[in-house]
């Protein structure tokens, strides 16, 4: 465990969250700063209608494909992560989260973006991509594509697999007393009725858990806030003026301030790390930087919304320096306001985030493992065989921080090719996302007129 622990510390140290937050800036000047200018059109592609997808190429809609990419980044990450970030990094650490978002939301286009644009179709009519494909076919370097794509096969099994599977198992005994050998069984049974089903079943269902979830957890946190409203400006400024003095770390480091906050706002919404692209890739548009503008809005909605709710109210509740850690934290302070009813939509939001992370993640490994090995029928229902049995043995596992630690160092090493290869294909994502808003000026002026005509008769 110390050799993980020591790895992590220099994979996950200032030179990578540098490198993440450093590309979201550079994208940002590159594309002069597209994700304020244009996010009201990406959340209307997002969730409005979705003509294009009818006749376009791919596998599953705007909307599922988003979904999906949602189920993997909402979850343990928005209760456990923020809560840890507030601890070890004090209150202002929720503002980096936010910061970081900002920028990471440009990091998000660029991925989708390329993931649609060097995407190739298997021999089963299904679309395969991202960043193991756009490294090979866009930088012309297969052997940084076979990297990443080991990274992502090992990551799947952790963070997306054993660990969701080992903290729904604990959510489950603590709140409602169930074994985690009852719980890995029926878990087992549900990943496995979904994910053996390929990615138009996760799409299907992801589409109908992810919004519930993320609704029931941001409504159970605006309660609280609307009821204890009176909290809420001294809880935001606090958040502020401790993100830029570290007053309330030991100390007084700034530093740890802001690479808490950042770290844990890049594992949440995952922004550089190459997961997300892996779902865009299998969405039906016509246009690269269409679903590369949808594939954007995850950041928005996982960090600056679900986390905000996260972060705000333990700044609220005031109970962080109360050696309280993780997701135990955030159930404290949901309870310290709403008594058993807010530890409850903790543990109940926790149960369906790592569900829902464990579907998301078993399509990235799959096409990772895909990509490593022969993408045919046969390794396809092998891997997603073997995937669906590791969730009982997660839910049984006594290791989990070992797997935590390696699941971490994983998502890592992931992130650094991506990052490459983001960097070196910016020409290309600069170049596609003129051509497209170009076609969409067209398109807007086309429908003006269009409507004009029509009030006219």
């Amino acid at each position: 465990m110390k050799i993980i622990d020591f790895l992590n510390g220099i994979v996950w140290g200032p030179p990578l969250l540098i490198l993440l937050v450093g590309t979201g800036i550079f994208l940002t000047f590159r594309l002069a700063f597209l994700q304020f200018r244009m996010l009201p059109y990406a959340l209307k592609l997002a969730f409005g209608p979705k003509q294009q997808d009818k006749k376009s190429e791919g596998d599953i809609s705007h909307f599922q494909a988003l979904m999906t990419a949602l189920s993997a980044t909402i979850g343990t990450g928005n209760i456990a992560g923020v809560a840890t970030a507030v601890v070890i990094g004090g209150p202002g650490a929720v503002l980096w989260m936010w910061m970081s978002a900002l920028f990471g939301m440009i990091t998000k286009y660029a991925e989708g973006l390329l993931a649609v644009k060097f995407r190739v179709k298997n021999e089963r009519g299904e679309m395969s991509g991202g960043p193991m494909y756009y490294i090979e076919r866009g930088l012309g370097l297969k052997w940084l594509g076979v990297l990443f794509a080991i990274f992502g096969s090992l990551a799947a099994f952790g963070i997306g697999n054993i660990v969701q599977a080992n903290e729904l198992a604990s959510a489950m005994k603590a709140t409602f007393s169930i074994p985690p050998l009852i719980t890995g069984l029926i878990l087992t049974f549900l990943t496995g009725l979904v994910v053996l089903g390929g990615i138009k079943s996760i799409g299907r269902i992801t589409s109908i858990i992810v919004p519930f979830m993320a609704a029931f957890y941001v409504l159970g946190g605006l309660v609280i806030i609307i009821l204890n409203f009176k909290l809420v400006p001294d809880a935001i400024g606090l958040i502020f003026s401790d993100a830029f003095t570290g007053q309330a770390v030991a100390g007084g480091a700034i530093g740890t301030v802001i690479r808490y906050g950042v770290a844990r706002g890049v594992f949440s919404n995952e922004a550089g790390m190459g997961s997300a692209p892996i779902a865009a890739a299998a969405a039906k548009t016509d246009y690269p930087a269409r679903q590369a503008f949808v594939s954007m809005t995850g950041v928005f909605l996982d960090t600056i919304v679900v986390c905000a709710i996260t972060g705000i109210t333990l700044v609220m509740a005031n109970m962080y320096t109360g050696g309280l850690d993780g997701a135990a934290l955030t159930s404290a302070s949901f309870g310290h306001f709403l008594g058993t009813y807010g530890e409850w939509i903790v543990s109940i939001g926790l149960i369906l985030f790592a569900y829902s992370t464990v579907l998301g993640w078993s399509y990235y490994g799959e096409k990772c493992f895909s990509y490593l090995f022969k993408d045919s029928k046969i390794t396809v229902v092998l891997y997603r065989a073997v995937f669906t049995i590791v969730v009982l043995f997660g839910a049984l596992s006594q290791s989990s921080k070992f797997v935590w630690g390696l699941a971490d160092l994983m998502n890592g090493l992931m992130a650094i090719p991506n990052l490459i290869a983001l960097l070196g294909l910016s020409g290309i994502v600069i170049a596609e996302t003129h051509h497209f808003l170009e076609i969409k000026r067209k398109e807007d002026q086309l429908r003006k007129t269009t409507t004009s005509g029509s009030i006219s008769k």
